[in-house]
């Protein structure tokens, strides 16, 4: 993507939901090199696939020449912003929110390239130049440029004032809390766009206004419409809980999954609006997909881009190799490292080479089976499988050989499956 047509080519993707003056948008994008940033607030120690599309929309301009700039809100996250929000959130002190913005610089560097240069992506975290201010000077110097009326207006506040929960000051205030920070980006890295989700309309466009008044400049706002699923459901969000960026909260196959499983209506529009592949490329694998859309080609393709994105090709290869283990393909292929990745998944026991060889009763044991009278019926059934092959009655686990010398992979009818590990 060059930087010419790249406001069309968001559009097209269906990324852009409102925006200051296209043209003059269009026009400064065509004259050079801008400063753009979207800010996140570390309310936790990851970011999740809400937070995604930011992310992803950085990385756009990035590769169009442009200076990216995400915010980590280690000021405004003591706040909280009531966007989207029925009830307040709880307050974070100092100490946890400068972790959780330590572990979000790790995650943006893995979309983003911090690589000292023209284009080079810059951290930057709101409490360096908010927490020095006086309530006082905040006040003159922020808040006497920004109307009551003009907060009153904002859509979020609305809901929430004539909500159960009410809305608290410390919440009202965000929306200068944020204006200022576009306001200092703009007079210290030369940022001249905000962009972020269609809630944030109302903070960015009192952010260029701010930076109008303050420093007799023009600034520009974009915002994408917020991505919802077509069932309703917040996107993101799994019966477990939220999809998370660190593999340690969410792993590596887990993240791939959710891509896997996504319903058709949500894949063919969140392709083009997630990949980094041209839209033609984006276009013609959804075009494939509907003609046979039991081969889950757009999943599949979304699944493999978003998971090397976030956890690197190699993490996307053992995820990939992990569930076509998980989903009846022949496990003495796999890797080890695709081995480790269903060890994650599925529950495993650590065994001596001659307990393998207590069939009946080490499948109970593990939980595979309530009782070693179960255990017979079912091998005897041929309802076992012993590193893909049907284990057959008097055979022992080592019987089928030892994957990598290390594993035994046993699997009772379709889904159930357990993992001994000879370590």
């Amino acid at each position: 993507m060059t930087t010419a047509g790249l406001l069309s080519d968001l559009s097209a993707r269906g990324l852009i939901h409102d925006t200051t003056g296209a043209d003059a948008l269009e026009a400064r994008l065509n004259d050079g090199p801008i400063g753009v940033y979207v800010g996140f607030d570390p309310t936790a120690d990851s970011l999740h696939v809400g937070h995604l599309l930011g992310q992803i929309t950085l990385r756009r301009f990035q590769l169009a020449g442009h200076r990216p700039f995400p915010l980590a809100g280690g000021a405004t996250g003591m706040v909280g912003d009531p966007s989207g929000k029925s009830e307040e959130r709880n307050l974070l002190n100092a100490e946890t929110l400068q972790h959780n913005v330590d572990c979000i610089k790790v995650q943006l560097s893995h979309l983003l390239d911090f690589t000292p240069g023209a284009t080079a992506a810059t951290l930057v975290n709101n409490a360096d130049w908010t927490s020095t201010i006086s309530a006082l000077d905040f006040l003159r110097d922020v808040g006497k440029h920004i109307t009551v009326n003009q907060m009153m207006a904002k859509e979020s506040v609305k809901n929430r004032l004539n909500s159960e929960n009410g809305l608290s000051y410390t919440e009202f205030s965000y929306m200068l809390l944020q204006a200022n920070d576009f306001r200092h980006l703009c007079a210290e890295h030369n940022v001249e766009l905000q962009m972020g989700g269609s809630d944030q309309w109302g903070n960015i466009t009192a952010g260029i206004d701010l930076i109008r008044k303050t420093l007799q400049r023009g600034a520009f706002g974009a915002t994408w419409p917020l991505v919802t699923r077509s069932d309703g459901q917040k996107f993101g969000k799994t019966a477990d809980g939220a999809v998370w960026l660190d593999a340690q909260r969410t792993s590596p196959y887990q993240f791939r999954q959710f891509w896997m499983q996504m319903a058709d209506a949500d894949v063919v529009k969140y392709l083009p609006q997630f990949s980094l592949l041209s839209l033609e490329e984006t276009q013609n694998i959804v075009a494939t997909h509907l003609s046979a859309p039991e081969k889950r080609v757009a999943q599949r393709a979304l699944a493999v881009e978003m998971t090397s994105m976030v956890h690197g090709e190699q993490a996307a290869r053992d995820a990939e190799g992990a569930a076509d283990i998980l989903f009846g393909a022949d496990p003495t292929s796999a890797t080890v490292d695709a081995l480790h990745a269903v060890a994650a998944e599925v529950p495993t026991t650590v065994v001596s080479r001659t307990d393998l060889d207590d069939v009946f009763g080490l499948l109970a044991r593990a939980g595979v089976v309530s009782s070693n009278s179960e255990a017979r019926r079912a091998v005897q059934q041929k309802g076992v499988k012993v590193n893909g092959a049907t284990l057959e009655d008097g055979e022992t686990l080592t019987s089928k050989g030892l994957l990598h010398n290390r594993w035994v992979l046993v699997r009772k009818g379709k889904t159930t499956y357990h993992l001994f590990d000879l370590a």
